[in-house]
């Protein structure tokens, strides 16, 4: 690893830190400035941000590895990403946005859902946390892993520490460095590093697949065609060894989108609902573009190392072992800053959300419902390093796949969290009792579902996602126990309004 790479690193974590004393010193004077940012975010930030803290380190490494090993196939998860990602900012953002604020200015999912249920307040603000932080500890882990794997391959000669090894060093390391930010400059901070993070992520994902392409003899598209046949006349086809399941299970990722609590608190904080749209069209245009560049950096890696005889031994870590390859110091400095760019926006964003819903649903509901407002930014600092602390050790194991980690947490928020946002933001019927019986069926379901092995094989057959079963029971739980137990005392948004129902 040569010089060059340390200055471009070292000028982006200075960036990083720069951003988050900025925001220090002007959105950290009460709960709502740290938890979301004074709802002041402009669309571009809003929706950059959205992306960052959504893609993570999957889309550098764990989505290009999946489609090195197997190929194109791979690309139905980014299709069912991008339109779940669409028509989550057509049925969520707007309303989420208006309904928030008018239920008492909700600063977390767990506060304005029991606000919209005031019948099962205590209850849903409880389980909704104890979700949250459970999954978000498995999700942030996946993130430190990615940081792990990045030291591992790439700085493992930057420091000897002994008995550490160099995984455990980059989890640290990387962890050291978001909580820097995160804990001094809270939701701005998060919010603004993302939006730097997305543009140096974007650019990444342009320049790499195209250097890698037109890199070698017999590149190019053609060439890369002809290597890939060799290897496998299939590896370019959408439909290699589909099965039925296995399509549901690979699109089916874009139901996850509805109940990710740190992508749709960013709706929560855009400056005034009529900016949702420009936040839409800025936040999509994003999301393609980086997705057909990790499409291409997992597909035309392979030719590559195909054609240069290059061994791999994990897939996932294909990036860094081209970045380090194919560029100039400086410029491998730049990508490796990229990816750490994925890893460091979702990692902050999950543990500010964790934090958030730790502070105002346990200990401000338990502990000190009078406590002020410095007093409640101090306590959710706090919460960022302890939840920081457990994900850290679920990521001490070198051989976690960071996509199966990201698919647990994926399917557990969006099987819990994706049919109660839906139907309490859109369904005025829809009861208390039916919110609580829903974030427990759906988080249920996913738990079992991953301790029975059923994701990978299901009575025999093909696995199936569990995300499909939890979002699909969740969905009727709500509906059949909300018919069951309808009250005329309950609060229902009518016309976007919060009003009594009549």
């Amino acid at each position: 690893m040569q010089f060059g790479v340390y200055i471009s690193l070292a000028a982006y974590f200075i960036l990083m830190l720069g951003i988050g004393f900025y925001a220090w010193r002007k959105s950290t004077s009460n709960s709502e400035d740290y938890m979301l940012g004074g709802r002041q975010l402009s669309p571009s930030v809003a929706a950059l941000s959205a992306g960052a803290s959504d893609m993570s380190g999957w889309l550098l490494l764990g989505l290009p590895g999946a489609l090195f090993a197997s190929g194109l196939v791979e690309a139905w998860i980014g299709i069912g990403l991008f339109v779940g990602a669409f028509f989550n900012w057509i049925i969520v953002a707007p309303r989420l946005r208006e309904q928030t604020e008018r239920y008492d200015n909700a600063l977390t999912i767990p506060a304005f859902l029991s606000k919209r249920f005031p019948s099962k307040a205590m209850a849903l603000r409880t389980v909704s946390a104890v979700v949250i932080v459970v999954f978000f500890a498995v999700y942030t882990a996946s993130g430190l892993v990615a940081g792990g794997k990045l030291f591992e391959s790439a700085f493992g000669d930057l420091i000897d520490m002994g008995g550490w090894s160099d995984y455990s060093i980059g989890i640290w390391l990387t962890l050291a460095i978001v909580l820097t930010y995160t804990v001094i400059g809270g939701f701005l901070a998060v919010s603004l590093t993302d939006f730097v993070q997305g543009c140096i992520m974007m650019f990444a994902l342009i320049i790499m697949p195209l250097v890698v392409l037109y890199s070698g003899q017999g590149s190019g598209f053609g060439g890369a065609g002809e290597t890939l046949a060799a290897v496998d006349p299939d590896f370019l086809s959408l439909f290699n060894g589909l099965t039925f399941f296995g399509f549901l299970s690979a699109v089916t990722w874009g139901l996850g989108y509805f109940g990710q609590p740190h992508i749709i608190v960013r709706f929560m904080a855009i400056r005034t609902l009529r900016e949702v749209p420009a936040a839409r069209n800025i936040g999509m245009s994003w999301m393609a573009i980086s997705l057909l560049g990790a499409i291409g950096l997992g597909v035309f890696g392979r030719a590559y190392a195909v054609r240069n005889g290059l061994d791999v031994a994990d897939p996932e870590t294909i990036f860094i072992v081209l970045a380090d390859l194919l560029f100039h110091p400086l410029v491998t400095g730049f990508l490796l800053a990229a990816l750490l760019a994925a890893i460091m926006s979702t990692i902050s964003s999950q543990l500010l959300v964790a934090s958030s819903s730790l502070t105002e649903d346990f200990y401000r509901l338990f502990l000190r419902k009078e406590a002020g407002e410095t007093e409640l930014v101090n306590v959710g600092r706090a919460c960022v390093v302890l939840v920081a602390v457990v994900a850290a050790f679920i990521a001490g194991d070198p051989n976690s796949q960071v996509l199966g980690l990201v698919s647990n947490a994926w399917a557990g928020f969006g099987a819990a969290f994706g049919p109660l946002i839906i139907l309490a933001l859109t369904w005025p019927k829809m009861s208390g009792a039916g919110a609580v019986a829903g974030l427990v069926t759906g988080a249920v379901t996913v738990i079992v579902w991953i301790s029975l092995g059923w994701g990978s094989s299901f009575l025999g057959g093909p696995g199936i996602y569990e995300i499909i079963p939890g979002f699909i029971l969740a969905f009727v739980a709500i509906i059949l126990v909300s018919k069951a137990t309808e009250t005329a005392g309950e609060f229902r948004p009518i016309d976007g309004r919060a009003q009594p129902a009549r």
